[in-house]
């Protein structure tokens, strides 16, 4: 019966989190072209017919449709069931590890917002104030709440209030530093005002201990990615490479793997004996 509840519950999640992202890919392309992300409602592009409701369902409406418009025959991106896909197994390993509680609910947030912003700096290399700000927003609220139900009520209400005020700010100072100083450097901008923000987000949400690790992880993975790019010609040397997911990379194996790496780092230095 146990077996069978889990089983359940994960369906409904995946559906959930595919269902999140649905509405994500409307976000991604919507805010970008200054559009409403609520009205109209999903529509073709091109023909500008409104898609049926069973058109909506989460990877099988793109499956069903052939991957084209049910009017015009116009191709439909094969990234949007991806993305509806990749929420929905974000938002099971979100549950399976942090099971039936707040974290949960804070965690799919966070990486809704992680992802939406990612696939807009890929597409547009820009990170919209109306997503990184509200993110830190609801990072903090969030803080606030675990804080209030994990840590103490009221008190911990107001440490983790702190904390999440202190990171936030942390993030923004700290990328504003590396973007002056790479200005310098480099003779010209070194990265966007839309990264701070974003580490201003990640910041509210994972407090500055771990925004520091995510921005650790994100420097190693960016320059592996990137300068692997340039070996192989892909890239040119200095043409400019969107850092938001690289950012959003780090806070997602931060949520999952950040106590771990940190404890084992650590241990390096403080082992017994």
């Amino acid at each position: 019966m146990d077996i069978l509840m889990v089983v359940l519950a994960s369906i409904i999640v995946f559906v959930l989190g595919a269902s999140i992202g649905s509405f994500l890919n409307v976000v991604v392309y919507r805010i970008p072209a200054k559009l409403s992300v609520l009205w109209p409602p999903s529509r073709c592009p091109r023909c500008l017919n409104q898609l049926k409701a069973h058109d909506n369902v989460p990877v099988l409406g793109w499956v069903w449709l052939k991957g084209k418009c049910r009017y015009c025959k116009t191709q439909i991106s094969i990234r949007y069931p991806v993305v509806e896909g990749i929420m929905g197994i974000i938002f099971l390993i979100v549950f399976w590890e942090f099971e039936v509680s707040i974290l949960t609910l804070s965690y799919w947030a966070f990486c809704s917002w992680l992802l939406a912003l990612s696939l807009i700096d890929l597409d547009t290399m820009t990170l919209p104030n109306v997503l990184t700000k509200s993110g830190l927003v609801v990072g903090i609220c969030f803080q606030m709440a675990i804080g209030f139900f994990t840590a103490g009520g009221g008190m911990g209400l107001i440490n983790h209030l702190m904390m999440a005020i202190i990171g936030g700010v942390l993030g923004l100072w700290l990328f504003d530093a590396i973007a002056l100083l790479g200005s310098i450097a480099l003779g010209k901008t070194a990265m966007g005002a839309g990264d701070a923000k974003l580490a201003a987000m990640m910041g509210a949400w994972l407090g500055w201990k771990y925004l520091l690790l995510a921005s650790f992880l994100a420097c190693v993975v960016g320059v592996i990615i990137g300068g692997g790019a340039i070996l192989r010609s892909k890239q040119k040397t200095g043409q400019k490479i969107p850092f938001g997911p690289f950012l959003a990379l780090g806070a997602v194996i931060t949520v999952f793997s950040g106590e771990a790496i940190l404890s084992s780092y650590l241990g390096l230095f403080f082992s017994p004996g």
